[in-house]
């Protein structure tokens, strides 16, 4: 008799209706997947900065963001690699509150995410807004480690997990889309996985 495939619970097999097509559950796993060597970056010397197309450009220190309204996310990630995980809770402070202190102009329409070791994602404003996205600095009540983007990652969790950058220095507003690293090197510029955007043409 054939094993249960990954991603399906229950004994007829039913799909668990929170897994997006083509994942499956990792479930006690956190898998561990970059592009670049693991930074161990001093929170003594991070930075925070929103720039770009915005009426001022603000900058915060590792203790002046942290003493943002914290805001929690409770819910699930998708990886492009297939895995999923459920249920998890990230603490850190909602992107709105960093880009209110900053104001967008009118025209600012994408924002690039930018990493203390140079890589970048790009995503439409209107991901990032109205309480979809987070920097975080706790994942399930223990501070991030830097194999997960620790001291700081940015959280979008409708979008895989690499818009989620890791290592996570700032946000450049713009008025026109900029592809970052994966997306330069064959990823969908927008990486929906209920759509399974994972690549150009997707």
């Amino acid at each position: 008799m054939a094993g249960i495939t990954r991603g399906f619970l229950g004994r007829r097999g039913d799909r668990d209706p929170r897994l997006p097509p083509g994942q499956y559950d990792a479930r006690d796993q956190w898998p561990v997947l970059h592009a670049e060597a693991t930074p161990r970056i001093r929170t003594e010397t991070w930075t925070f900065t929103v720039e770009g197309l915005v009426e001022q450009e603000v900058s915060w220190t590792w203790d002046e963001i942290r003493a943002l309204p914290r805001a929690r996310y409770e819910g699930d990630i998708h990886c492009v690699t297939t895995w999923s995980k459920f249920g998890m809770t990230f603490d850190g402070v909602s992107v709105d509150t960093l880009l209110a202190a900053a104001r967008p102009l009118p025209s600012a329409s994408y924002v690039v995410a930018l990493s203390h070791t140079g890589y970048t994602t790009n995503l439409p404003l209107a991901d990032v807004t109205d309480g979809k996205a987070w920097v975080v600095w706790d994942a399930d009540g223990h501070p991030l480690t830097a194999e997960h983007g620790g001291p700081a990652r940015l959280l979008v969790p409708h979008l895989y997990f690499w818009k989620s950058a890791k290592w996570v220095s700032g946000l450049r507003l713009l008025d026109h889309d900029e592809p970052g690293f994966w997306e330069r090197n064959g990823y969908h510029d927008r990486g929906d996985p209920w759509l399974e955007q994972r690549y150009q043409g997707d």
